[in-house]
């Protein structure tokens, strides 16, 4: 299957998100991935549903919701509401995943569990089968910027086995410092999805940027 690229609006320019919006609709960009934080689960707040909301109506590809955020469940509905199509949580905020990846199935959305760099895999076998994208965090979750953790190319191969293995169709997705110098070694190692925020809205021609990531990985 071909690799996708999803752009993060995190690091995108917060006063004007439509300028966002348009690099990535106009750009070999896959998705839209969207960043909601509380500063609870993780030491930053970013935006949350009014904002997806807004800028829904001017998107046309996939948006990839990222709770990083305690309680996901109290939220499945409302996140479904302004535009989600793949609802992501994080495994370490859940009490009971299989129940909330259940939940956010019966809103018609995929659901996504993220792992913090310190989560192991294996965590995950019991459930694999029940999810449609893993999230690895390759950088503390909670600010862009930061430098990718080289300890995530073997996490994303054992997470490949693991699929491969269970005969599972989830998506990897790799979250975290991911730059053209490191992209299609993730995608070699397994991954399936990259989310790439400083690395393309940074730089000189973020259009540009995505559209030779896309290339790079093909």
């Amino acid at each position: 299957m071909a690799h996708k690229i999803a752009p993060s609006i995190l690091a995108a320019d917060f006063s004007n998100l439509q300028s966002a919006c348009n690099i990535i609709e106009n750009s070999a960009a896959d998705w839209y991935h969207i960043d909601v934080m509380d500063g609870v689960f993780v030491p930053n707040i970013s935006f949350g549903m009014p904002v997806i909301k807004a800028i829904k109506p001017h998107a046309t590809k996939t948006f990839d919701v990222h709770l990083m955020i305690v309680d996901p469940d109290r939220y499945i509905k409302d996140f479904k509401a302004v535009g989600a199509d793949i609802l992501t949580v994080h495994y370490e905020a859940c009490n009971h995943l299989h129940r909330t990846l259940q939940a956010i199935k019966a809103e018609g959305m995929q659901a996504g569990v993220a792992l913090n760099p310190h989560t192991p895999v294996a965590l995950l076998e019991d459930v694999i089968m029940d999810i449609d994208l893993v999230c690895l965090m390759s950088v503390n979750p909670g600010f862009g910027g930061q430098s990718f953790i080289e300890q995530t190319y073997d996490k994303v191969r054992k997470l490949r086995r693991m699929i491969d293995e269970k005969g599972a169709s989830t998506l990897i997705e790799i979250d975290g410092g991911v730059t053209s110098a490191n992209a299609k070694q993730l995608t070699d190692a397994g991954a399936n999805v990259l989310v790439a925020g400083s690395f393309v809205f940074q730089s000189e021609n973020p259009i540009q940027t995505c559209n030779e990531l896309k290339d790079l990985v093909g």
